[in-house]
């Protein structure tokens, strides 16, 4: 008897319930065959900087269907103006929205300096009304300027940061992990292999090199860090690295998580 006159001696009722068997089986298969595709994770990251390279970074994480996350600090961009400043909110919402993740980068884009004493550090502010100083923060005001991004990203995108940051240069102590500990911020750096290199002069460094090396040295659980725009290199790392990098990693069965990397939502 063929599958057709055996179909049509069916029920209602059993012909939906072999429908939807079918249907379950067709969906494990499809998970299980991403599952395997998948074997690895990688977790993209990338500081302000000066912005110059925002949206080409933005379009191509949305064309990889890629996401990952940012830590922001109100850095000068190459508009003139600044990163937290309502000219960029179109552009933090639409990240928001397409479900990136974000953490501090301190407000100024504090430096760490040193220990200083009882327990405090000496920070050298980037940009601010002491840009430029080397000045003795407790943890009260370091708190604060961590969380000044945070109180700032959701008036612009009414969500509240990731509890978590990244000391500008990744420069800290454990004193001032202790600080964002006590303010409720995890730090994040990054590894080894993670440093993609958009900060090193790009003669002694050309991109094709910075690829290899990423492509070749991430491995799974690895933390990346770049940034959004950098004033020092003359041939800019994105988007002339990044697309070909998920690309790359993803024929080496990569997946990209977004950090913290207990986050339920994690991205394909």
């Amino acid at each position: 008897m063929g599958i057709i006159n055996i179909m049509k001696r069916l029920s209602p009722n059993a012909f939906i319930l072999i429908a939807a068997v079918l249907m379950l089986g067709c969906f494990s298969l499809g998970a299980n065959a991403q599952a395997a595709e998948c074997s690895k994770k990688v977790y993209l990251t990338f500081d302000t900087g000066n912005m110059s390279v925002a949206e080409k970074v933005a379009e191509i994480l949305k064309r990889q269907n890629v996401k990952a996350t940012f830590f922001l600090a109100n850095e000068k961009t190459y508009r003139g103006d600044f990163a937290l400043d309502d000219s960029w909110k179109p552009f933090w919402q639409q990240l928001a929205k397409e479900g990136n993740h974000f953490g501090s980068h301190t407000y100024d884009h504090d430096y760490f300096v040193k220990d200083g004493p009882k327990g405090q550090v000496f920070e050298k502010p980037q940009f601010g009304p002491k840009a430029g100083e080397t000045v003795l923060y407790n943890e009260a005001v370091m708190c604060k300027q961590i969380r000044r991004v945070d109180q700032r990203f959701h008036e612009m995108t009414n969500q509240p940061l990731q509890k978590i940051w990244r000391a500008p240069g990744g420069k800290t102590s454990p004193t001032l992990i202790r600080m964002g500990d006590m303010c409720g911020y995890q730090h994040i750096g990054w590894a080894p292999a993670g440093f993609l290199g958009d900060e090193l002069n790009s003669e002694k460094h050309p991109n094709h090199l910075l690829l290899d090396k990423a492509s070749r040295d991430l491995k799974d659980g690895d933390i990346t860090m770049a940034h959004l725009g950098i004033w020092s290199r003359k041939d800019p790392w994105a988007p002339a690295v990044l697309e070909q990098l998920i690309v790359n990693l993803k024929g080496r069965g990569f997946c990209f998580g977004l950090l913290p990397k207990d986050s339920a939502n994690q991205s394909k």
